[in-house]
């Protein structure tokens, strides 16, 4: 093989492993995106997020639903107003008979009525009015508790609404690190292509030159192919990934976008962090552990609130009646104040019962609240470990990538000296983008592992 031709290989060979050396970075450099497309950062992912996935607002409204539900049961504690009224036209007539003297006797007048009288009712239209005002006077106590069971209840709506975001937050981040990952893949693999196409096409020459082996031209060929499939194969994956992402935020799926992250570098170094202050701090924070607290005095009020009914109602009343069209007669109308009482003397020990069920419900939802710190500090110390794995997997592929990389530049020199034959060269170079394919899903692996963490201490972004 002439010098000349030799020399013209050993370019192209160092432009593959310039490219190939490039192609470890491409996820983290400034991405070369058409003009137009958003460039859509982690921060703003999670800011439209929480503000417009449907789940997320599905939950919001369940919480605006409790605050209406609390707002109602506050008016319990007001009087209550009731009108009532009817009218009707009597489809009969009925007589009613006043004896002689029935009113009395008196000087002067004699017997009232003088004589018995048949007085016969008219079949006109009447009408009847009848108004309560109906203050609670015992039933305070129970209102009162009821209003602070929906004020748990509110609260538990809003630890639900937290649980759902930081939920949502985690599923963004996945995502997102995913479209990152495969982003830089599909860089890397058109940055290939486009060496393997002119690869091609030198070797071609050569071989037309019978300076190289038909073999090698077809090897090559077979090369080019396979990256054109992975090409596909990572484009369409990449294309699911973004209509994911873009359902999660809340938007059309088919809004373009590109990943960007400024903050996740290459050395991601795994913060330094106390084990124990994280369990504390996901007791503190999860908003399950929340829920379940609030579960066990929602659970005690109900007892509370059943307990009460042992307590007779008494109610302050004040009652207005007025007729119309009726005899004169008939008084026009009538008012009175008083009392109400109300009270279930003998129950059969229902109450008694209903109690004890109450109780029943405090012990469960205390043992609901025993076993969500469990698993919750469970999953703390399983994220922490994953994390820690994570970060020493992703330095064990740094480390190979450098081999790889070293390995390369090593047969290119060889190849100069006649010591490595081209395919070696290939093979290396090949080994190396397998080595930057597995850093980077090393590095897809600690984001996601620190997502998983940042979760299980109950962090919302």
């Amino acid at each position: 093989m002439s010098a000349l031709i030799r020399s013209k290989i050993t370019a192209l060979i160092v432009a593959i492993l310039v490219a190939a050396v490039g192609s470890t970075t491409l996820a983290q450099d400034a991405l070369l995106v058409p003009a137009g497309v958003e460039i859509l950062t982690l921060d703003k992912a999670i800011e439209l997020g929480l503000e417009n996935n449907r789940s997320t607002k599905n939950a919001r409204l369940e919480a605006a639903k409790s605050d209406d539900h609390l707002a109602a049961t506050r008016t319990r504690l007001y009087p209550g107003f009731k009108l009532s009224g009817g009218v009707s036209k009597p489809l009969t007539t009925f007589d009613t008979t006043f004896e002689k003297g029935v009113f009395g006797t008196f000087p002067g007048t004699g017997p009232i009525p003088n004589e018995d009288t048949v007085i016969t009712s008219s079949t006109k239209p009447n009408a009847a009015i009848v108004a309560q005002l109906s203050q609670p006077l015992s039933q305070l106590h129970r209102i009162k508790l009821q209003i602070k069971q929906q004020e748990t209840a509110s609260e538990i709506s809003r630890a639900q609404l937290s649980t759902t975001e930081q939920t949502l937050v985690n599923e963004i981040k996945r995502a997102y690190y995913a479209i990152l990952q495969s982003q830089g893949a599909a860089q890397a693999a058109e940055a290939n292509i486009k060496l393997y196409r002119e690869l091609d096409r030198v070797t071609g020459e050569y071989v037309i030159q019978q300076v190289a082996l038909k073999t090698e031209h077809m090897d090559v060929q077979t090369r080019l192919a396979k990256a054109e499939y992975d090409v596909m194969t990572i484009n369409n994956q990449l294309l699911a990934q973004k209509e994911q992402l873009n359902h999660l935020l809340g938007r059309d799926v088919r809004t373009e976008f590109a990943v960007s992250s400024g903050e996740e570098t290459v050395l991601a170094v795994m913060r330094e962090t106390d084990l124990v202050e994280a369990r504390e701090r996901a007791l503190a924070n999860r908003p399950e552990i929340r829920e379940a607290k609030l579960r066990v005095d929602a659970a005690k009020l109900d007892k509370r609130i059943k307990k009460s009914e042992f307590i007779p109602d008494v109610s302050l009343t004040v009652n207005y009646a007025t007729t119309f069209s009726y005899s004169n007669f008939v008084p026009r109308s009538l008012s009175a104040v008083g009392v109400s009482v109300e009270w279930e003397v003998f129950d059969w020990g229902r109450k008694k019962h209903e109690v004890a069920d109450k109780e029943r419900s405090v012990r469960q939802a205390n043992n609901s609240l025993d076993d969500i710190q469990s698993q919750v500090l469970m999953e703390v110390n399983a994220r922490f470990r994953a994390m820690q794995e994570s970060r020493q997997m992703l330095k064990v592929a740094k480390l190979a990538q450098t081999q790889a990389r070293a390995n390369v530049q090593l047969v290119t020199y060889k190849y100069r000296l006649d010591a490595a034959l081209l395919k070696d060269v290939l093979q290396a170079q090949t080994s190396l983008a397998n080595s930057d394919y597995d850093y980077q899903k090393a590095l897809l692996a600690f984001w996601t592992a620190k997502a998983d963490f940042e979760k299980a201490i109950g962090e919302n972004k």
